[in-house]
């Protein structure tokens, strides 16, 4: 059955290829065939929306020879449709409509996979990924060697000709201006090429795991009690013998379901905590420690909107009974019996 056409580009000789490489559309569905992109309860996602492929028309099969199971699971009844008996055949494909009326793929639903309660299609990620210039190649996948041995998704990343991968905070930065957050991968890794099996597809189990934290670079230590105070909790929350101020939570492995762990500890050690946003728009250890005393860090910048007087007053005092209790041999941090 042919439900789709389009034209393919021929790769020319400079053009880059490989498995990163992203794939090219299905392309515009042809008069005789109905063309549906539709959702778990096959109801035709909005415009531009992400959905299952399923086609329709004429041309559509009765199902499989002798295989009465997958056809059941691939043929079912056309809502749309008036003819009596009509089907859809379920591609299994992701895939979404263009503006132009182009078909885009996205991936398979046998990849998908499933992470905090979200439905990840690693190959989404990885074409998102490859439309950074400085990207050659991607592999997405899920590991589990996280924070607290949580899973986390992890990018394999080769550069493109005469480039080099850039940052992961970079990186991320890109991919938020297309995919929801909880797609955005935990860890990067640059490789030089990918390690490919004999029949051409990436070897996954070839590839190397993210660096532990003691190869990452030197680290500047907290200067002030706050940032002590942040520094600590991340290195508890996700798992690490110490934390610099300059460190992103996020490359550091961290996600939003930890970003309320970190929330709940800070208001234990200060009595407060900065509103939820706020761990996200400051994702350092100096970015967050300044924007909860209220001041500015030089090289960082900070919201206008800082906490009242009040709550920084309040937070210092907290800040203070902590280190008293702390450095007391009886523990206690003579607040006692005080209001």
């Amino acid at each position: 059955m042919i439900a789709t056409a389009g034209t393919v580009r021929p790769r020319g000789p400079g053009d880059p290829g490989g498995p990163g490489e992203p794939p090219p559309d299905i392309g515009r569905p042809v008069a005789s065939a109905a063309v549906y992109i539709l959702d778990e309860r096959l109801r035709p996602v909005p415009p531009g929306g992400r959905g299952e492929l399923y086609l329709g028309g004429p041309g559509v099969a009765r199902g499989y020879l002798g295989r009465p199971g997958l056809t059941a699971e691939r043929f079912v009844p056309d809502p749309f449709g008036g003819e009596p008996g009509g089907r859809l055949y379920r591609t299994g494909d992701l895939a979404r409509f263009l503006p132009d009326g182009r078909i885009a793929f996205l991936g398979r639903t046998d990849a998908q996979i499933k992470l905090r309660g979200n439905r990840v299609e690693p190959g989404e990620i990885e074409a998102a990924l490859v439309r950074h210039p400085a990207v050659g190649q991607a592999h997405v996948s899920v590991r589990d060697d996280g924070p607290g041995g949580g899973r986390r998704l992890v990018a394999h990343l080769a550069p493109g000709a005469g480039a080099d991968v850039p940052s992961p905070t970079d990186l991320r930065r890109h991919l938020e201006r297309e995919l929801p957050k909880f797609m955005v991968p935990a860890a990067y890794v640059r490789v030089d090429r990918m390690p490919l099996k004999p029949n051409g597809k990436i070897d996954a189990g070839a590839l190397p795991p993210p660096a532990e934290p003691s190869e990452r670079a030197t680290r500047e230590p907290p200067a002030t009690d706050t940032e002590r105070v942040v520094a600590g909790i991340w290195a508890e929350v996700l798992d690490l013998p110490d934390v610099g101020v300059r460190d992103n939570f996020f490359d550091l492995g961290g996600h939003s379901m930890l970003v309320h762990r970190v929330r709940d500890r800070l208001a234990e050690a200060l009595g407060h905590a900065p509103p939820l946003l706020d761990l996200f728009r400051h994702p350092t250890v100096r970015s967050l420690a300044g924007r909860i005393d209220g001041g500015e860090r030089a090289g960082d910048a900070f919201r206008p909107d800082m906490p009242a007087a009040g709550d920084r007053r309040a937070g210092r005092a907290r800040l203070g009974a902590v280190r008293a209790r702390r450095n007391r041999p009886d523990g206690r941090d003579g607040t006692e019996g005080t209001r």
